[in-house]
């Protein structure tokens, strides 16, 4: 098949969820078709498409800056977001021109499928009906629960207003694509309850085994924390996850182990992230250039997610890496997995704080978790099951006109 797949930004740096899940599907697809792939060119990123040929047959930059969310730009999508119909997480990755670059491409190109990765493209892409729409997560729900851990007023009102506009333009898109791919059967239902549609797949969450198998000797972590966190921290559910745990989970935890030690692992900590490395038991790292030695060295991976949508990777690559996890049922929503077996879940600050001294005080409770999670994860997640199950969903999906 010739496949146009379409996209808010190139796979490298990777440095987010979504962007490993698609980078991974594509290499697999990129073996067996013909992919084109459209994203927008950060020009201060040139690794991304310099580096698309790995999973990609052609790829078309489209160069537009991003405001960042730091930026006078950035406040000034902020303030048309309120007179704006289409959200503003979505509208703000439609740069002036795109939808004229691509319809120049499908003028000059003919294609067996098209994916819209994400929300995104919808905005820009002309034939909705033709194309399959990646959802990683469904987003109006991630705005909803926004909304509910909210004290703020101000910031409590923008959360409603963009949860309302983004299920009225999420619930068009959906209703308008010819196909949906859902990240889990808890997203799948929930498209169909909530949008009345019925052309919805489900493609799993998958991790890439070998890469995060555990090394026979220390793979040179900077220190060996006992708990660690990673994902990117410029995403506000991280955001206020890691402050849940902070403030309210290890304390609990210090009451028994005084010095126990905390790892925040990921990408653009914000202002309030980098206050809590004030503490001497708690690291905040930024960007690291491999984030496998933090699992690897850590004694347990906490996901204490508040809000969300979609499935975390975070927690596969854990279990493939053969480190312990405990999050709460948001954190590991839409992921398969087996309470206590293989995975600990908990949802109040004294229950997350005793599972975690649990596997820290019993190192072959511990060790059995991981293993079975590890079988898991091992026979049934592999990137190339799940391609495999993508795929299928392209060869009978609409065709571009």
């Amino acid at each position: 098949m010739k496949i146009l797949w379409l996209n808010t930004n190139f796979m490298h740096p990777t440095t987010k969820g979504g962007q490993i899940r698609t980078l991974e599907m594509l290499r697999h697809l990129h073996r067996w078709h013909e992919i084109h792939y459209v994203a927008i060119e950060n020009p201060q990123e040139p690794e991304g498409p310099a580096r698309a040929h790995e999973y990609s047959t052609r790829a078309y930059p489209f160069r537009y800056r991003i405001p960042r969310k730091t930026s006078v730009a950035f406040a000034a999508q902020l303030i048309a977001g309120l007179f704006s119909n289409i959200p503003l997480a979505v509208g703000r990755f439609n740069p002036p021109g795109m939808r004229k670059f691509v319809e120049d491409l499908l003028a000059r190109e003919r294609f067996d499928a098209a994916v819209l990765d994400f929300l995104p493209p919808t905005t820009y892409y002309p034939d909705r009906p033709h194309s399959v729409l990646f959802q990683h997560n469904v987003e109006f729900m991630i705005w909803r629960r926004r909304v509910q851990t909210e004290s703020r007023p101000l910031r409590r009102y923008y959360y409603e207003l963009q949860a309302r506009r983004m299920f009225e333009y999420e619930k068009q898109a959906c209703r308008e694509s010819g196909h949906v791919v859902a990240c889990s059967d808890a997203d799948a239902r929930l498209m169909r309850e909530s949008f009345a549609i019925d052309h919805v797949s489900t493609v799993p969450t998958g991790v890439n085994i070998e890469y995060f198998t555990r090394p026979g000797q220390s793979a040179g972590a900077t220190t060996k924390p006992d708990f660690v966190f990673v994902g990117s921290m410029d995403w506000l559910p991280n955001e206020q996850g890691v402050l849940w745990f902070t403030h309210e989970v290890l304390p609990l935890i210090h009451r028994k182990r005084p010095g126990a030690t905390f790892a925040i692992v990921g990408r653009t900590p914000p202002p309030a992230i980098q206050a809590l490395a004030r503490d001497g038991c708690i690291t905040v790292t930024g960007t690291v250039a491999d984030v496998r030695p933090w699992f690897w060295e850590a004694g347990v991976s906490v996901v204490p997610l508040l809000v969300g949508g979609g499935t975390r990777l975070k927690i596969y690559e854990a279990m493939a890496a053969r480190t312990a996890v405990v999050s709460t049922t948001i954190g590991a929503e839409g992921l398969e997995y087996k309470h206590p077996d293989n995975i600990r879940i908990a949802d109040t600050p004294q229950d997350f704080a005793d599972h975690c001294l649990d596997l820290l005080d019993n190192p072959d409770t511990r060790r059995q978790m991981t293993e079975d999670g590890w079988e898991m994860v091992n026979s049934r997640f592999s990137w190339e099951v799940v391609a495999r199950c993508f795929d299928s969903i392209l060869a009978s999906a609409p065709k571009p006109l």
